[in-house]
């Protein structure tokens, strides 16, 4: 049978359990949005590269000869 002090003492332990799960959780949230940023620079990076070669070779579409 377990005693008031035993059950005290695992409710204490759940609950910091608990709390470090919310600890973990609050980091890799952090983390995602960091990634989410970056991976949203990159995409606007290359959407404007793809910008910048479709302008050179309608250029170079436009010197060749026909």
């Amino acid at each position: 049978m377990t005693t008031p002090a035993e059950v005290e003492r695992k409710v204490r332990q759940l609950d910091n359990d608990v709390q470090s799960i919310y600890e973990m959780l609050a980091t890799i949230e952090a983390t995602q949005k960091r990634q989410g940023n970056r991976l949203a620079e990159i995409a606007t990076n290359q959407a404007d590269q793809t910008a910048k070669l479709d302008a050179i070779l309608d250029l170079l579409r436009a010197q060749r000869p026909e």
